[in-house]
């Protein structure tokens, strides 16, 4: 467990209408000595830590207990997609159109997306949630997220949606940052790597194209 002297505390509150300062620089802290968080988003709950530590990129892995963990890059705006993804003009139009929201678009990978990210592959997908608790945690620490969600087969709705109960459950991160009670609906995946968007998996987002 990362050690912070003045945050000793496994959960934090935070205000989606007012995010204080103060806390979501504590949380970012933890972020850049190797720590992994939950968030809120504008789906589910999600794990997060700094795309720029390898070390919490394994530990990440390891407390969502799979074997290849699906992660995806959550970014604060286009251009910070655009440093980790090859975007060309018809997906940059489909991007802007679609985000901020609750979707999660595949797009292919470039050099600065780190392998331990990657797993083998070539693409990854990127979000922008729609909160303003994630989106000034990422612009603080000024990096991208890497993420996934706290839904696991068979656990129970209220440990993927109440803060203090997955606190309760995930006892290996650093920080639960508590931005009231979360959503139980995964985001839209659109596949964007071809020459016409495909939808992967429908969530809580429609997507029309």
């Amino acid at each position: 467990m990362l050690i912070i002297d003045y945050l000793k505390e496994m959960i934090i509150k935070i205000y989606p209408s007012n995010p204080d300062f103060s806390a979501i620089s504590r949380v970012v802290s933890i972020l850049e000595n190797d720590g992994i968080i939950v968030y809120p988003t504008d789906t589910v709950y999600a794990f997060g830590c700094s795309i720029k530590s390898s070390r919490a990129i394994e530990k990440l892995k390891q407390i969502k207990g799979k074997k290849e963990t699906m992660m995806s890059i959550a970014c604060s705006d286009l251009s910070n997609i655009a440093s980790y993804a090859k975007v060309n003009n018809a997906t940059f139009k489909i991007l802007k159109r679609y985000l901020p929201g609750g979707y999660t678009f595949i797009l292919p990978s470039t050099p600065k997306t780190p392998d331990k990210v990657l797993q083998g592959r070539k693409t990854i997908g990127f979000r922008i949630p729609d909160n303003s608790i994630a989106l000034a945690i990422i612009k603080e620490l000024g990096l991208p997220l890497v993420t996934t969600s706290v839904r696991k087969e068979n656990l129970e709705e209220e440990y993927i949606t109440d803060p203090s109960l997955i606190e309760e459950y995930y006892k290996d991160v650093d920080i639960v940052v508590d931005g009231g009670i979360g959503d139980n609906f995964a985001s839209t995946i659109v596949d964007c790597t071809s020459d016409e968007p495909e939808i992967v998996r429908e969530g809580r987002a429609e997507f029309n194209y």
